[in-house]
């Protein structure tokens, strides 16, 4: 007899407790950072942005490093996001598709400002030509210049890249050997293996 009250008062409890009715309150992630800023001082506030400066510039100094490094292994792609042409005139493109990359002595140059097709069927043309006369220059102000010839089928072309001091954001221009034709490409630069470039049709 005792054993079934203890049973039954154990039902009880556990149907009441299964009616109640509980909620709370479960934030984001967006949300829990709004509601710690809003909960700083100033002087926490403050704290927070140097901190935050500081992993920035650090960042930043690995990836004009790794940019470098790059360059001396002649292994690298600049990730072009902007155009500027010889007559004048700029346009903005997607660097997954607008690039300049070497691999050893495997260059390629590929422009595409448009969306699709092309000979290349991604909105331009891509170039492969093999890469001879490499020189990479410091200068007293720390600025990198690296330069190379590029010949192959479709194109023979002399391309400066410049990099600034502790820099990793880089400006290449490609001249032509052949013609007056000259094309800048401004963009990042980057170690082949974190770069995510897509590549044309090659001619």
């Amino acid at each position: 007899m005792k054993t079934r009250f203890m049973l039954l008062a154990a039902l009880l409890v556990y149907a009441l407790a299964a009616g109640a009715q509980t909620e709370r309150r479960i934030y984001t992630r967006a949300e829990q950072e709004s509601i710690q800023k809003k909960s700083e001082t100033k002087e926490e506030r403050a704290q927070r942005r140097a901190q935050e400066k500081r992993l920035a510039a650090l960042q930043d100094s690995i990836r004009a490093a790794e940019a470098y490094a790059a360059l001396e292994r002649l292994d690298f792609v600049l990730e072009a996001n902007r155009l500027s042409f010889k007559w004048g005139g700029t346009a903005y493109v997607t660097s997954t598709t607008n690039f300049i990359s070497l691999s050893d002595d495997q260059a390629t140059v590929q422009i595409a400002p448009f969306y699709g097709g092309g000979p290349n069927g991604v909105g331009g043309i891509t170039l492969d030509g093999r890469a001879s006369n490499i020189r990479l220059k410091t200068d007293k102000k720390g600025n990198v210049t690296f330069t190379m010839s590029v010949f192959g089928t479709g194109i023979s072309a002399t391309i400066e890249i410049s990099l600034p001091k502790n820099g990793y954001m880089a400006s290449a221009t490609v001249s032509s050997n052949i013609y007056s034709g000259r094309i800048t490409l401004y963009g990042d630069l980057l170690p082949t293996e974190e770069s995510s470039v897509f590549k044309g049709r090659a001619f």
